[in-house]
């Protein structure tokens, strides 16, 4: 049972420790503990002032303390100057009492002056290491931010944080209903066009009649292309007629000029010999 404590224990602290650390900030801990050191700064200082306070205090203690022993000495001197030993005896006793305070006072005032001058010293050291850590505070700070913006930057252009997660796909649920709308309407009109659905706008054909249109389409391409080979065959055939009666023509000039001199040359037996062609009159 103890066993199965401690691991839980353990199982707990791990998963608080996670949770503390993914809500720490570096940069409010980096404030806070700047914070704390400003606070000890300030009650190091006020630790001076307060020995520097009771030193000035002693020192005055010991200036009231001097001069009544410089006042009891001079009544010392009168009195022996009057003949009044006593009075004299009894103005030194209270000096020689006054010159032992002023030495456990004097004791007192060099403690302090030491202590003041080992907190001063203390706080002197305390303050540059406070402004130190100002220093590699805030340059820590800069650094942090510029990092944590250049990974939320890389982020969004490789698509792998939340935002840009969410965005991606909700382009890639729309590409895919847009896919789907598409098929549906590809085949909308596929079944329309075949006749297994009903067109209820009472546009659509049915199956006969499509056909009839798709073979009536294509007769007329073929006729089409049939006019046309004609009229390229007619234009090329135009053309080689046209050459050829030129040739022709030149053909004939120099055949009848020659045909004409034969005749001139022709004596009359050949004439007289060649057989007179038939009429037929015209009932």
């Amino acid at each position: 049972m103890s066993g199965v404590m401690k691991r839980m224990g353990m199982i707990f602290r791990a998963k608080a420790n996670k949770a503390l650390d993914r809500a720490e900030d570096p940069r409010e801990t980096l404030d806070y503990s700047y914070q704390k050191q400003l606070e000890l700064l300030q009650k190091v200082r006020r630790g001076v002032a307060d020995v520097a306070t009771s030193r000035k205090r002693l020192e005055l203690q010991l200036n009231q303390l001097q001069s009544q022993s410089s006042k009891l000495e001079d009544q010392g001197r009168k009195a022996l100057a009057l003949g009044r030993e006593d009075l004299a005896r009894e103005a030194l006793s209270r000096r020689a009492a006054l010159q032992q305070q002023v030495t456990d006072l004097e004791t007192q005032h060099q403690t302090l002056q030491g202590e003041e001058e080992k907190l001063t010293l203390a706080a002197q050291r305390l303050q540059a290491k406070v402004d130190a850590f100002r220093t590699k505070k805030e340059t820590i700070k800069a650094t942090y931010t510029a990092a944590q913006a250049q990974t939320r930057i890389g982020e969004a252009f490789s698509g792998i944080s939340e935002e840009m997660g969410d965005v991606g796909m909700a382009i890639q649920r729309a590409e895919d209903k847009t896919a789907q709308l598409q098929a549906r309407a590809g085949a909308i009109d596929e079944l329309l066009a075949s006749g297994a659905l009903d067109d209820q706008s009472g546009t659509a054909k049915d199956d006969i009649q499509a056909e009839l249109d798709r073979l009536s389409g294509g007769t007329d391409v073929e006729l089409e292309l049939q006019r046309m080979k004609a009229e390229l065959a007619g234009g090329t055939s135009q053309a080689i007629g046209t050459g050829g009666g030129s040739s022709s023509q030149q053909q004939a000039i120099e055949g009848g000029t020659g045909t004409g001199n034969a005749s001139r040359t022709q004596s009359p037996q050949s004439q007289q010999d060649t057989p007179e062609t038939p009429r037929f009159d015209k009932q």
